[in-house]
């Protein structure tokens, strides 16, 4: 009987703290980015010009890509995926050089698990890494992608690209 009860009080434990963990997780979805929709420009300090698009949200994904050029000439593409998957909302990003050759193996890519969202603001962490990706849409026609780096226990981000509305 003893092992019973003790069993009885473990069991219910486990179960409030496991409760209690999936109320805690934030899981994203596609409406914490689907503000990047539609066609952008940007450019960077190094003198690129950056073409992105992200096509509608259609059930639970959104589907993107870049084109970043410099000197008149296609430097890289930048294929994006925004999905739900098995361990939560991710991003899932692959480059390819001109002519379509893939920088990752085959069946890899990176990957960024959603960490968290407020209005017009999305964060999302890669895997394995102290990096952190900021989309943030600051007005109507502008929105920025930024990175993050841990310094003294705070995230920092400094902005990567600034995309206009193409019109």
């Amino acid at each position: 009987m003893k092992y019973l009860i003790t069993f009885s009080i473990v069991l219910v434990t486990c179960f409030n703290l496991k409760s209690y963990a999936q109320t805690d997780v934030k899981t994203g979805s596609v409406a914490d980015v689907s503000f990047i929709e539609g066609h952008w420009k940007a450019k960077t300090t190094d003198g690129q010009s950056i073409d992105g698009v992200w096509l509608a949200p259609e059930n639970g994904n959104i589907l993107g890509f870049m084109r970043f050029m410099k000197d008149g000439k296609a430097a890289l593409y930048e294929m994006l995926a925004y999905e739900r998957q098995e361990k939560g909302f991710v991003s899932l990003v692959k480059h390819f050089q001109p002519g379509l050759i893939g920088s990752e193996e085959k069946d890899k890519q990176d990957r960024y698990a959603f960490v968290e969202s407020s209005k017009d603001r999305a964060v999302f962490q890669k895997e394995g890494e102290e990096l952190r990706i900021l989309y943030e849409k600051r007005s109507t026609n502008q929105f920025v992608i930024a990175r993050g780096n841990l310094q003294e226990g705070k995230w920092i981000f400094k902005d990567l690209f600034i995309f206009n509305k193409v019109k």
